[in-house]
């Protein structure tokens, strides 16, 4: 059973996301935890924080199970735009720059790997 996190109009540039996603693509949720923990980027954080709330919603959704005992894993992640502010920063001679705030939104999912499906 497959429980669904998703975090819309992220401030930060899709680009910087999927760097972290990448990292944790179809890795255990205990690993993908601990390499969320010791990565050096803002975007880990909030990663880390919607791979949490993807557990818990995985708990509500099958009561008295545990993700340790059901080998729980990342199996999608995924990263798209968002919306973009678009500015104008002054340049030299009367000009204006373009300046594009991009943001993002991340869908995870996060699955279990059962031992009877394993057997089957």
């Amino acid at each position: 059973m497959e429980a669904i996190a998703k975090l819309n109009n992220c401030p930060t540039s899709p680009r910087k996301m999927r760097l972290v996603v990448d990292l944790i693509r179809g890795e255990r949720v205990e690993k993908a935890l601990q390499i969320l923990k010791f990565t050096n980027k803002e975007a880990a954080l909030k990663v880390e924080k919607l791979l949490l709330s993807a557990i818990k919603n995985w708990e509500n959704k099958n009561e008295g199970s545990r993700p340790e005992d059901n080998q729980l894993y990342v199996k999608t992640i995924m990263v798209g735009g968002g919306r973009q502010l678009k500015r104008l920063r002054p340049a030299p001679q009367g000009r204006g720059y373009r300046i594009r705030k991009r943001s993002n939104h991340v869908t995870l999912i996060v699955d279990s790997k059962n031992v009877e499906t394993q057997a089957n």
